[in-house]
Parts: C-alpha cells; sequence; structure tokens
C-alpha cells in the first residue's frame, strides 16, 4: 500500500524536519544521523589536534600511485598491459564497480567490472571472448573475477565477455555479482550485434553458472548504473545515469511468491515483476520534479511508485516515457549500497541541467519501511578542483565497518576516496597521484569500485585509467559520530 501524501504530511507535521547550513565551503549536519562535507580548512584543524576523524593527511606517494596516510600501505593487484589472465591474455582496462566475496581455503574473490564501450577495435585491451561466455561478440567490456589468495597470489579469469560498458552493479546477499550496462545501444547501433542496457548475473564462486549468458530483462533496459536487493522484502531498487532528461530511481517488484537465490532470477520471464519509478513529495504535499531541489541535510520526501509502460523501451527510452510532472528525477544517479535496512544512493552532481540548485553530489538514503528518502551527504559545489582538501563528484560508495561511508571521487581535477561520518565530518583516505596528462595539464583518472574485504581487513579500489585494482591496509579504527 503506498504512502498517502495525506499520511505523510501528517508525519512530517509531527517529527519536524532537519534542517542544514549551505554555504559556499560546503555543507555542514545539523540532524542527528546525517553525513555531510565540511569546509576543508576545518578539517584539517581538526585532524592536526587529533580529535577529528580519519587518520590524518595524506603523503604523496614517490611512486607516483596513491597517497596515503601514515602507516597505510598499499599493493597494486592487477594492472592493465602488466598482470594478465589465467588464459594469458593482459587484465582488461578501465576498472570499475567491484564487489568481494569469501573464496575458498581463505582468499578473497573479486568481481571487476570493465567500462568499456562500443567495438572491441576501439580498445587495445577489451575483455577476452572467453568461450561460453560471451553474449555479444562484438562488444568490448564485462566483468573479470579476481582471486587473492592467502598467501598473496593472484589468478584472474573472465566472469562475462561481449557487454558494454559496465560501470556499476551490486552483490546479492546469495553470493553473487549484478553487472550492470551504462549503455543501451540497439543491434545494429555502433557495430553491436545484440540490444544492450541489461543486466547480468555473474557467480563467482560457480564458473559454470555463468555459461550462456542472458540478459535479465525484467529489470529494464537503460543506462543501468547500481542495483542493490531488500533482504527482506526481495525487491531490487536500481539507479540510471542519463540526461535529456534526467534519469530515474527504480524498484523492481518480483513475481507473488519469488524467492531468490543462487540461479533464480534467470529462471524468471522477460516480463516479470513489476519495475516502477518514483514519485516524491514534500512534507507539504507538493511533488518534487528533481532530487536537485534538495538544498538541506536532513530534508525528507515520500516516495509513491508509478509502473513503467514500456520497461524494455522498444520506441520510447524508459526516463522518457513519463513527463516531467509524473516523476522525480536525478542528475547522474550512479552508485548504491544496502545498509541499516535500506538503500543509500548517490547522485554525482547537479549544474544547469538540473532545475534545483548547483551541487557536487548528493548522497541519499531510501528507507523502503517508511518509503521514504532522505538527503545525507551534500557536497557543495568546488570552487577550484584543482586543489587538494575539497571533494566532488561522489560515484561508488559503500559503508564502512568502522562507520560511515566510504565514497570514490568522480570529479573534476584531483581524485579522492574519502570518508564520511554519522554526523557529518569527512576526511581523505586515498589521493590518485597516477598523472595520465602533462606536467603542464595534469589529469587523474577517477577512483571506482571501492569495497571492503570481507574480514573487513583490507579496503579495495580501483584506478580506472588505465585500470589498476589496488588493495589499501593500514591502522583501521572506529570512526567517531
Amino acid at each position: 500500500m503506498p504512502l498517502s501524501r495525506r499520511e505523510f504530511t501528517r508525519r512530517s507535521a509531527v517529527a519536524g524536519a532537519g534542517v542544514a547550513v549551505v554555504g559556499t565551503a560546503g555543507v555542514l549536519a545539523t540532524t542527528d544521523g546525517a553525513l555531510a562535507t565540511q569546509d576543508a580548512a576545518e578539517t584539517a584543524e581538526a585532524t592536526a589536534k587529533d580529535d577529528g576523524p580519519g587518520y590524518g593527511p595524506l603523503i604523496d606517494d614517490p611512486a607516483g600511485i596513491l597517497a596515503l596516510p601514515a602507516g597505510f600501505s598499499y599493493r597494486v593487484i592487477t594492472r592493465t598491459g602488466e598482470t594478465r589472465l589465467e588464459t594469458g591474455e593482459f587484465t582488461p582496462s578501465n576498472h570499475d564497480g567491484t564487489a568481494t566475496f569469501e573464496g575458498p581455503r581463505g582468499a578473497t574473490l573479486l568481481v571487476n567490472n570493465h567500462e568499456l564501450k562500443g567495438p572491441r577495435a576501439d580498445w587495445d585491451h577489451p575483455v577476452p571472448l572467453t568461450e561460453g561466455l560471451v553474449y555479444d561478440p562484438a562488444a568490448a567490456g564485462g566483468c573479470t573475477v579476481v582471486e587473492v589468495r592467502r598467501g598473496g597470489e593472484v589468478a584472474e579469469w573472465v566472469g562475462i565477455a561481449g557487454t558494454s560498458t559496465n560501470c556499476a552493479g551490486g552483490r546479492t546477499r546469495w553470493g553473487t555479482w549484478l553487472t550492470c550496462e551504462e549503455n543501451s545501444d540497439r543491434a545494429g547501433e555502433n557495430g553491436m550485434t545484440k540490444d544492450h542496457g541489461y543486466v547480468f548475473e555473474v557467480d563467482p564462486l560457480d564458473r559454470r553458472a555463468n555459461r550462456h549468458p542472458e540478459p535479465l530483462k525484467f529489470f529494464g533496459r537503460y543506462d543501468h548504473e547500481a542495483v542493490v536487493i531488500d533482504p527482506k522484502r526481495g525487491h531490487a531498487y536500481l539507479t540510471e545515469d542519463d540526461a535529456e532528461p534526467n534519469g530515474l530511481f527504480y524498484r523492481w517488484v518480483p513475481p507473488k511468491g519469488f524467492e531468490h537465490g543462487r540461479g533464480k532470477l534467470r529462471t524468471l520471464a522477460d516480463g516479470a515483476g513489476v519495475l516502477q519509478a518514483p514519485q516524491c513529495y514534500d512534507s507539504g504535499g507538493r511533488f518534487v520534479d528533481d532530487l536537485s531541489r534538495a538544498t538541506r541535510i536532513g530534508t525528507v520526501y515520500g516516495v509513491d511508485w508509478v509502473d513503467v509502460p514500456d520497461r524494455d523501451a522498444r520506441t520510447t527510452p524508459v526516463r522518457q516515457q513519463f513527463a516531467d510532472d509524473e516523476v522525480t528525477r536525478g542528475r547522474k544517479l550512479e552508485g548504491m549500497w544496502w545498509a541499516d535496512g535500506g538503500a543509500y544512493l548517490v547522485s554525482s552532481y547537479a549544474r544547469d541541467e538540473s532545475p534545483g540548485k548547483p551541487h557536487d553530489g548528493q548522497v541519499w538514503f531510501y528507507d523502503p519501511r517508511r518509503r521514504t528518502i532522505t538527503l545525507k551527504v551534500l557536497l557543495g559545489v568546488n570552487p577550484d578542483p584543482s586543489k587538494d582538501g575539497a571533494f566532488d563528484g561522489p560515484d561508488n560508495i559503500t559503508v564502512s565497518p568502522y562507520g560511515g561511508l566510504i565514497i570514490s571521487e568522480d570529479g573534476e581535477g584531483v581524485q579522492h576516496l574519502f570518508g564520511a561520518t554519522d554526523r557529518g565530518r569527512t576526511y581523505p583516505i586515498a589521493r590518485n597521484d597516477l598523472n595520465i596528462g602533462t606536467d603542464a595539464e595534469p589529469e587523474y583518472s577517477e577512483f571506482t569500485g571501492v569495497v571492503f574485504s570481507p574480514d573487513g581487513r583490507t579496503l579495495y579500489a580501483n584506478i580506472q585509467e588505465p585500470g589498476i585494482m589496488l588493495a589499501i591496509t593500514g591502522p583501521w579504527k572506529r570512526q567517531p559520530r
């Protein structure tokens, strides 16, 4: 039963609304449980006094790859053009979304997306077309599975090939990876021989289960980013990174009686369940057309869901099947993570292409029990991305076993992994020191695929270009709220 606008308005009047102070330097949280950025100078001052969050200042890397706090170190796990798959080919390029799993004999398994768009000939290191694991032989993307064994040895093999622009995705509670295509080319477009824009399932523990891959079409065909599964209700939540108009946050409701499990999604028909888009409204019952309308940490919107008319977008892209007054959109909806009984989801930035106030990043929390979405992180527009200190353009995220969020930066200029505590204090964890530009015009690739190992001791992350998977270890500690 949907939460009515009248009921949400009544609840909001009783509970009150959270507020925050918004300034040019950033956003400060003033509501319990909120996450936010704070001024870079304030963060540095608190860290210097040893009473702030984080692990201290970042130290330049002599090897020119990764700056870390004192006491931390990193190891390169895979690197495009250097490390090789079991079959002898080089590790594919453009590392993106990643998940970790417990492997055999104490090993850690990682499923790693490779965000490669268009024909294979466009890339020096596409995902190899391993027999039996290919969807479309014309496409360059896919996933690899990386095994980091207890003794330090590393093995890598193909999980799926012949998919396009595998960006983010999501880990399932039954131990598989849902990889998402951020590209919706039809067969015949850009050299493709099959339709794209789908979600595929990859099993890191059972190679046979990955043979003869087929898209999970009931999740819809559009420029997918991430997906999470509600372990209690069975709903899937998905993000779309697209514009003109901005993309949507989706919910998939499974068929009545369906129970998730290993291999179960493959048994469903293309039209199984119901795919829906959100319709948000504020505490006064007013419709909200775009998430960029929110300017205060703690903003809470009620959420209703409306059915998607044609999820396979046979004639019209899914997001264009709705008028702007029918659904709530968001600019660059990116990574997601399921925790705390709901879904954390990212809007990477919003500028002139969104109707609300410009920002350099939001993180929202959707609570399926209350049927509300709450603004947890809001990054003010970064006035000078070339300078170290401020953060912008959040992308992949994870919830830390040490408290708060860990966020991959995909903004302009300097790129970081950074943390955000429950009460809104931010701190750096790593900085990409690998300059892929020139000394005169430096360029730093985004971080992707941030995720902890199952035991919480190692933080894995990728530098997308040229394609480097890193394992970060050090004196992790519980962060203050």
